[in-house]
């Protein structure tokens, strides 16, 4: 009998020590890390040959936005809920991808981003960008997109010279956060377009 218990007692023992080691190494699973992508290849620079030299101000995000958290919306449950994803991040805080994106887009098309120094020595054009949304967006299980909307200003010295806001959507190819970074990655640079564009258009300065 006390042989039995003495059996038993080792038995439990390593079955402890087992659970435990099993404890120790266990590991979170890895995060998986999001940007843009590379740059895309130039589009026709037709039409953009006005764009004049222009600083780039820090862009506005509300506090939420301003973090490496990757946002989805279950709009069939609840679109008034936003859920940070567990194991994916992006690289850095969307909006300054977008910005990073959108001053790559600027040289690309032929035009100049002036730095801060010369932005304030030659009171060139300032763009101000105001971000709105930067969600991935679920209207069903199977099927989401991503959503960027934002303001963008145009100040000219300390005066407001335009003013336009920018929204587009385009479908994720998968219902994860791959296809989420992907589809808001598309939007991004359909916005960052549609701001080219409209930058060749401004009023001259005032």
């Amino acid at each position: 009998m006390k042989k039995n218990l003495e059996i038993l007692l080792a038995a439990l023992f390593a079955f402890g020590c087992v659970a435990l080691g099993g404890c120790a190494v266990y590991k979170a699973p890895p995060q998986a890390m999001f940007d843009f992508g590379p740059l895309p290849a130039a589009a026709a620079a037709s039409g953009l040959d006005g764009l004049r030299p222009i600083g780039v101000a820090e862009p506005s995000v509300p506090p939420w936005l301003d973090s490496h958290e990757m946002y989805y919306r279950l709009n069939y449950a609840n679109d008034l809920q936003l859920h940070p994803y567990a194991n994916s991040r992006w690289s850095m805080p969307p909006i300054q991808l977008f910005e990073q994106r959108l001053k790559l887009r600027i040289a690309q098309a032929g035009g100049q981003v002036l730095s801060a120094s010369e932005s304030a020595s030659n009171v060139p054009l300032v763009l101000h960008i105001e971000a709105d949304d930067f969600t991935q967006t679920f209207d069903s299980p199977a099927h989401s997109g991503g959503q960027v909307a934002l303001r963008a200003s145009v100040f000219s010295g300390r005066g407001l010279l335009a003013q336009k806001s920018f929204s587009r959507q385009a479908d994720a190819p998968s219902a994860d956060a791959g296809g989420g970074a992907k589809a808001l990655a598309i939007a991004s640079d359909a916005v960052i377009a549609e701001i080219l564009q409209w930058l060749t258009e401004l009023p001259p300065k005032q």
